[in-house]
């Protein structure tokens, strides 16, 4: 395994973290699991860095990097579900897009990378979150839950995106 690939791999160790700060969410739990959760994030940017300018990107890292990104996104949204703080359902339609794309892309023979639909979900979900996570003032609450669904909207439609141009190309595939 390369540099790139054990920062990718070194995320999953927040995720332990968060899951038990979230559980017991104190105010001093919470911002301790928001500058883990923000230092966590902000390694996804790093490692596909690093992978593209040191010429080391890898099918393992295209695979564990989506892999571990869906780990730590859904891990704290499911706290914020036993908690209270979201819905399930809109948690569900993420989870729902992500397992679609997921299940298209074990049959495709070249993984391709994020666009910018797929960057802007990305981002709002860590906007999202982080502002679930923050012990913030109760006249944040309508702003984050505004964010949240901002975030699940932005992975509807990255699905959609993506699954769309992909369609079409097999049927004309098939087509011919």
């Amino acid at each position: 395994m390369n540099l790139p690939t054990w920062i990718t791999f070194s995320r999953l160790l927040g995720v332990p973290f968060l899951l038990y700060g979230l559980h017991d969410p104190t105010v001093t739990n919470r911002w301790i699991c928001l500058g883990i959760f923000l230092i966590v994030a902000s390694t996804d940017w790093l490692d596909g860095y690093l992978a593209r300018k040191l010429n080391q990107v890898t099918d393992l890292g295209k695979f564990l990097d989506p892999l571990v990104d869906k780990l730590l996104v859904f891990a704290p949204l499911l706290a914020f579900i036993e908690l209270g703080k979201i819905p399930a359902w809109g948690v569900f339609l993420m989870l729902a897009r992500e397992l679609t794309i997921a299940g298209w892309r074990v049959n495709q023979t070249q993984i391709s990378g994020a666009n910018i639909w797929g960057k802007l979900k990305t981002v709002s979900q860590i906007l999202a979150i982080a502002f679930l996570i923050a012990p913030l003032p109760d006249s944040w609450k309508l702003p984050t839950l505004i964010l949240f669904w901002v975030s699940v909207g932005l992975t509807l439609i990255s699905g959609l995106i993506y699954l769309i141009p992909q369609s079409s190309i097999q049927t004309d595939t098939i087509d011919e």
